[in-house]
């Protein structure tokens, strides 16, 4: 069965987006609030706050190995799947972030009313 994708645009171009320093930012999509992060030419796209105490993600850090970090307790997740590297057992949502020609979009599956 094929997933359906909502996606939404959230810039012309990654240029005019409200990059932080720290190569990150907050957009909304949609109704969401999210962090969008550059990394190694790649676009990440993951939850506004830490699944642990609620830390705001894009006030954190990327490390060397991709990996963003919680500012407030410093637990540290996998940009790309969420997977709590730092070992404390929690998953941060992450959702796909892509540059097109005409704009920048991040999206995720549409799982419908009931979740399925």
């Amino acid at each position: 069965m094929e997933k359906n994708w909502i996606w939404h645009k959230i810039a012309e171009n990654e240029a005019i987006l409200p990059w932080q320093p720290n190569d990150m930012c907050i957009v909304t999509a949609g109704e969401k609030k999210i962090t969008l992060a550059r990394f190694n030419g790649g676009l990440y796209a993951f939850a506004q706050k830490c699944p642990h105490a609620s830390g705001i993600m894009a006030d954190g850090y990327i490390n060397a190995a991709g990996q963003v970090t919680c500012p407030l307790h410093r637990y540290r997740f996998d940009m790309k799947n969420g997977r709590n590297t730092s070992g404390e057992g929690y998953y941060l949502k992450t959702y796909t972030a892509e540059t097109r020609e005409d704009g920048v979009y991040v999206g995720w599956e549409d799982k419908g009313f009931w979740g399925f």
